[in-house]
């Protein structure tokens, strides 16, 4: 089951209006046009006010409203903020009033944003928007995937290919356009109603040549009114829409291909320190601590998890927090995070704008802490941030050491730059000794702060067993193992299959599960199938709710080669689910002899990629699982216990405030005088940043391309996913053009026939 986008979960529905050091000249002017919408207006003007960027002026359109409540409460919207300003005009339609709107605008500003009064938007879409365009000059407009509610609800993630464009209206109104764009092309101009306007609209800037930026974030939010709305009136008009399209293509000549979020193209640009001729703004000074977060990604692992439970943990009295991350991928757990800045900055600025972007937003932010979690980038930063912000103190936290990677992993990385580290936190206290023993860390800068488990969310009490068995069709009188991970080879999903293989000789009344996925899944899948286990093994794949597999299960099994302290082992215990795991990271700290059973690993982790598996180790895993079977009722009594007594979510998020306050209030004298001397070589710390750069290319694009196939409207194939890379770069058009303009036996003709490209 995969993760479900929750549409409950709109912007908008409180105020929470930054205040900030002087005014601001608008630079984005923000046209809303009105009529007769006073049930959705609020928590539209509600969005705009709680954007993270402040330099805007929102130009609200009537667009001659009849209903007397509606004006009442367009007036009293107009007193909310000294940026807002209302304008009456006639009853003309939507291309009329943004085309009125847009000849209001402040003379300061350099972008038009059209936003209709019942649609929102994401806190910081106009900041990403701002900065994709500042940084991506020759782009004339920026839009961000979309989310439809309402009526209908859906997420819309289309990839940018302009001749679908000629075909298909796939893009949406609400994008931050360059003025001076949007008058060359004289804006909408059209003057009928419900004709599809702004599909027209991107046509006429397609024909002048202009392309956009898409960034790759759910940062739009789309009404779907159903019959009502806006885009059901447009269809009722298609033959007249048909027509107005039609003759816009032809004036269509120079497609140009759009850049688009997540990509590389870094090309060993020295690191610069700030943005250009760019006005900064500062957030009032408050007595909080002030955070930024820097961490890879919010996909769903135990660490990801661990990210929102600390952060959503944090007193938001004394905290404000900020999230960076630094890889692409899809984010599912982004809306998890409550009142957070989020920064995707693979989804909206090319790689070498990050550090003057960081560096903008600890400057506008009044950043006074800084934290990395298992960003091996967000390392390679902190240097750098340390020798331009001495006196702010810098704290990471790792969940365990890996030797199959870099020899240590973000353990290693960490203890690279320990120097400008006031304190590292693990998860468990093995992490502690292998820093200190391994890495020479200073014992007095490590502190373990166990992950913990939500006790009140994992609690048996609240699951009906015979229910959630009748609903997955299991076996009620079966023994439940389960096995619930990431299926990848440091977790050795090949070696349960040997284990299951030898348990069910003596145990056949057993069934386990496997509740996940990853890139050896269909390899555990064809080796289930080469042992004949097909009535011992269920495959439930990603599954959401992961307490209800606990709540039927009997026992939980962990076999990996290498963890921190696994967040399955917290929550089964939780669960009243004794567990066996392998004896590796911080496990036996928590599963004691009265919980489960630990199993001594026999693979080197060097050969974590190795599949073949000794039978003394297969097994030590059987006979472990017997002595719990026999003994279950005794070790199932303990289990929930064992957590309440110090592994709960609650005590982390305890520790964590105590920690992070007192770092803050007492930053490490010594690292400031690190800080301080690093200062006087900082093109050493830029160097360091632009190496990190060149070296995570391949891992980068593979992400990139991972992320590409998984759009929503149409998967890629391989060979498609190569041809629209190709067409993004400018040596293969450019060759493709020279072909075609020399005539070599017609070999450029027939490229550009078959792309049906022509730029």
């Amino acid at each position: 089951m995969k993760y479900k986008f929750d549409f409950s979960k709109q912007p908008g529905r409180k105020l929470n209006v930054t205040e900030y050091e002087g005014k601001y000249k608008p630079r984005i002017s923000i046209i809303m046009p009105f009529y007769n919408d006073k049930e959705y207006i609020e928590q539209s003007v509600r969005c705009v006010l709680n954007q993270t960027f402040p330099m805007f002026e929102l130009i609200i359109v009537d667009d001659g409203s009849k209903d007397k409540e509606s004006l009442k409460l367009l007036a009293e919207v107009e007193k909310w903020d000294e940026r807002i300003t209302v304008y009456h005009k006639k009853n003309e339609g939507l291309s009329a009033t943004r085309d009125y709107g847009a000849r209001k605008s402040s003379p300061s500003s350099e972008y038009l944003f059209f936003y209709d009064s019942d649609d929102l938007i994401d806190n910081t879409y106009l900041e990403c928007a701002y900065w994709t365009l500042q940084t991506n000059k020759d782009a004339s407009w920026a839009y961000a995937d979309s989310v439809g509610f309402g009526s209908q609800e859906y997420t819309w993630r289309i990839y940018y290919i302009p001749e679908n464009l000629e075909k298909e209206n796939t893009l949406v109104a609400t994008a931050l356009i360059r003025k001076k764009d949007f008058f060359e092309v004289n804006g909408y101009e059209l003057r009928e109603k419900a004709v599809n306007e702004d599909w027209n609209f991107w046509l006429k800037m397609i024909g002048k040549g202009k392309f956009p930026v898409k960034m790759s974030y759910y940062a739009f939010w789309y009404r779907r009114k159903g019959n009502s709305g806006e885009l059901s009136k447009a269809n009722k008009n298609k033959n007249r829409t048909k027509e107005i399209i039609k003759e816009t293509k032809k004036e269509i000549i120079n497609r140009k291909r759009a850049i688009q979020y997540p990509r590389y193209n870094y090309n060993w640009d020295l690191i610069e320190d700030s943005f250009d001729d760019v006005e900064q703004p500062i957030e009032s000074k408050n007595n909080k601590i002030n955070l930024l977060y820097i961490i890879p990604w919010m996909v769903m692992g135990g660490a990801d998890k661990f990210n929102v439970d600390f952060i959503n943990g944090l007193d938001r009295d004394k905290f404000n927090i900020t999230i960076i991350t630094t890889e692409p991928e899809e984010y599912v757990y982004r809306q998890l995070y409550n009142d957070v800045d989020i920064y995707d900055l693979t989804s909206f600025i090319d790689i070498k704008y990050w550090i003057p972007f960081i560096n903008y937003l600890i400057k506008k932010k009044n950043i006074n802490l800084i934290m990395n979690s298992n960003s091996e980038t967000g390392y390679s930063f902190l240097p750098y941030l340390k020798a331009n912000y001495p006196e702010i103190p810098i704290v990471d936290y790792i969940h365990m050491e890996e030797w199959y990677n870099r020899n240590g992993g973000y353990s290693r990385d960490s203890s690279s730059v320990a120097s400008v580290i006031d304190l590292t936190m693990t998860c468990n206290e093995n992490s502690v000794k292998i820093l200190n023993k391994h890495f020479n860390r200073n014992n007095k800068e490590l502190k373990t702060v166990y992950i913990g488990v939500d006790e009140n969310k994992y609690n048996p009490s609240l699951y009906d067993k015979e229910q959630i068995k009748k609903e997955l069709n299991i076996d009620k009188d079966k023994l439940i193992i389960s096995y619930i991970c990431r299926i990848a080879d440091q977790k050795r999903p090949l070696l349960l299959i040997e284990i299951i293989s030898e348990f069910i000789k003596k145990n056949s009344d057993s069934l386990f599960l496997i509740v996940g996925d990853g890139p050896l899944l269909d390899k555990m899948k064809e080796k289930a199938k080469k042992y004949k286990l097909k009535d011992n093994i269920r495959f439930i794949g990603r599954y959401n709710d992961t307490a209800k597999i606990y709540a039927i299960s009997d026992i939980t099994i962990n076999c990996s080669i290498k963890e921190g302290l696994a967040l399955t082992s917290y929550e089964s215990v939780s669960m009243g689910v004794p567990v066996i795991s392998s004896d590796v990271g911080g496990q036996k700290e928590l599963i004691n002899k009265d919980v489960g059973v630990i199993v001594d690993c026999l693979q080197e982790e060097k050969d974590v990629g190795v599949f073949v598996y000794s039978k003394e180790e297969v097994n030590s895993y059987v006979k472990g699982l017997e002595k719990i079977k026999n003994n279950l009722n005794k070790y199932k009594s303990k289990c929930r216990k064992r957590i309440l007594e110090g592994f709960t979510i609650s005590q982390m998020q305890k520790n964590m405030n105590k920690i992070l306050i007192d770092i803050a209030k007492n930053p490490n004298k010594e690292k400031i005088q690190n800080g301080k001397n690093l200062k006087k070589c900082i093109d050493v710390t830029k160097e360091l940043i632009v190496k990190e750069y060149v070296q995570i290319r391949p891992k980068y694009e593979h992400l990139c391309n991972l992320f590409l196939k998984n759009y929503e409207f149409g998967i890629f194939s391989d060979t498609e996913m190569l041809k629209i890379r190709l067409w993004e770069s400018p040596i293969y058009r450019t060759t493709v053009r020279f072909l075609k303009k020399i005539g070599i036996f017609g070999l450029g003709k027939k490229i550009l026939k078959k792309n049906k490209h022509d730029d």
